[in-house]
């Protein structure tokens, strides 16, 4: 459709959200079709941009939606901040305990198995083992 439209041409839909994927998305959408001058209108939401009021109502949506989206960010990490501070920590729990994680480490160091092995003996994936190693060599720079 975006290919096909001139200058003068308005984009008629049904909604807003059959449009764009996401508000943003929509937002750049619209922002195309305005330097294009191709208008939109949506029936549903009675929203009409090729007049001034229209491109005002949908400005304010934009807007409003925007606001919303960044109260939502915001509980989100007052909540995580409070979850820390109860010591809760976030992320997936180790595949491994800390025992098996040091086992593993030592077989990766004595050489004598191939990356493949370790792995299919500890009953972990490639980047697990290489996740561990890493962790392992950042703890061992911060303690020297």
């Amino acid at each position: 459709m975006l290919t096909t439209l001139r200058r003068g041409d308005t984009v008629v839909i049904w909604r807003l959200d059959r449009l764009g994927r996401s508000l943003k998305n929509l937002i750049q959408l619209v922002d195309r079709l305005e330097a294009a001058e191709v208008g939109l209108r949506s029936l549903q939401e009675n929203i009409d941009t090729t007049s001034s009021g229209g491109r005002l109502v949908f400005h304010l949506f934009g807007a409003l939606a925007e606001f919303e989206r960044n109260l939502i960010k915001e509980r989100t990490q007052a909540g995580l901040s409070a979850a820390r501070a109860r010591g809760r920590k976030g992320g997936r729990k180790k595949r491994l305990n800390p025992e098996k994680q040091q086992l593993t480490l030592q077989l990766y160091h004595e050489r004598r198995h191939t990356v493949a092995e370790i792995c299919r003996l500890m009953g972990i994936g490639r980047s697990t083992l290489y996740n561990y190693l890493n962790e392992a060599e950042r703890h061992a720079l911060q303690t020297t």
